[in-house]
């Protein structure tokens, strides 16, 4: 019995497009391409975040949120909702980012008050938040400005906001279970020419 080879690559990108869930064929720079190209470059980041704590509880959450973020760059490769897979797979919608921001609360509660910009880094635990929260932020920019010529779900546009927010605390909460000093921001004084 002979095997049907199964291949990685199907050749028809070469001419510079990509197919939508719909089956729509669009330019490789369309915007919606580099919205959900940019969710899938935030998953790979909160993939090593997650491979790198050791706390249960946050791979715990970083996992939820890599599932949540499949499902959100299929939103994002659909056009129209009818061609959303909804027999297998539910939107995101307000629940998830109330799940966030619970998350988000949670963590707030154990930090100190922030009086100065924090700069990235001091571990790479650290850095990979910040990453992971630039990216975010990018793909929010991204989304927005799809959503200015195609409708985008409101929940999916406040979903990736708060999850930018929440990368930033994470990178707090790594800084104060590492026990180390977090990286303020405390601008120089302009030097005055006599």
């Amino acid at each position: 019995m002979m095997m049907k080879e199964n291949k990685v690559y199907t050749k028809t990108g070469d001419d510079g497009t990509t197919s939508l869930n719909s089956g729509l064929r669009v330019k490789k720079h369309h915007i919606r391409v580099a919205a959900y190209g940019s969710i899938d470059e935030l998953n790979a980041w909160v993939g090593l975040i997650r491979d790198t704590t050791k706390n249960l509880l946050d791979q715990e959450f970083l996992l939820t949120l890599q599932n949540h973020l499949m499902v959100l760059g299929t939103q994002l490769s659909t056009v129209l909702e009818e061609d959303f897979p909804s027999e297998f797979l539910d939107p995101i919608d307000q629940s998830q980012v109330i799940e966030i921001e619970h998350q988000i609360d949670c963590i707030s509660l154990e930090l100190p008050p922030l009086k100065n910009f924090v700069l990235p880094g001091g571990h790479p635990l650290v850095s990979y938040c910040h990453l992971a929260r630039c990216v975010c932020r990018r793909a929010e920019r991204q989304i927005t400005e799809l959503n200015a010529n195609e409708r985008v779900s409101p929940f999916v546009i406040a979903f990736v906001n708060r999850l930018s927010d929440y990368f930033f605390v994470l990178s707090r909460k790594f800084t104060q279970d590492l026990e180390i000093e977090e990286n303020k921001w405390i601008p120089k004084e302009k030097k005055r020419s006599s």
